[in-house]
Order: structure tokens, then sequence, then C-alpha cells
């Protein structure tokens, strides 16, 4: 999937803490810099998210986002 979206960061789960709902995702992204991002539970579990894996962080500046 391509995305307009330009500030995109590639790191790696360190950590995944999940809630009744939400979850909260932790990704290093190199240089000692570590993301934490909320998603569902739901997004988790379809994504298949686990420590380890190699991720994309996509950080949106707006609310209005194309993908192709």
């Amino acid at each position: 999937m391509k995305l307009s979206a330009r500030n995109l960061l590639k790191g790696q789960v360190v950590e995944i803490k999940k809630g009744a709902v939400a979850a909260q995702v932790r990704v290093d992204i190199g240089g000692g810099n570590v993301l934490t991002s909320m998603v569902t539970v739901d997004a988790v579990d379809d994504l298949g998210l686990r420590q380890g894996d190699q991720v994309s962080v996509v950080i949106k500046s707006t609310e209005v986002m194309l993908a192709v």
C-alpha cells in the first residue's frame, strides 16, 4: 500500500499493553527514540502485531490521508 503521508518512520515493536478496548504499542525507531501509539485492541489483533515485529509508524498532521 502506498500512502500520501510523508511522516513515516520504520521501527521495531518493543512492547504491547492491551486494555479492554485500547492498546499501547511502543516502537523503537532507533537512536534511543521510542514512539508510543494508542490503537484499538482489534487493530493489534487484525495486524497480528507481536513484540519484535518490524512496523512503519505513520504520523499524520491532518485528518485527511489518501491510500492507494
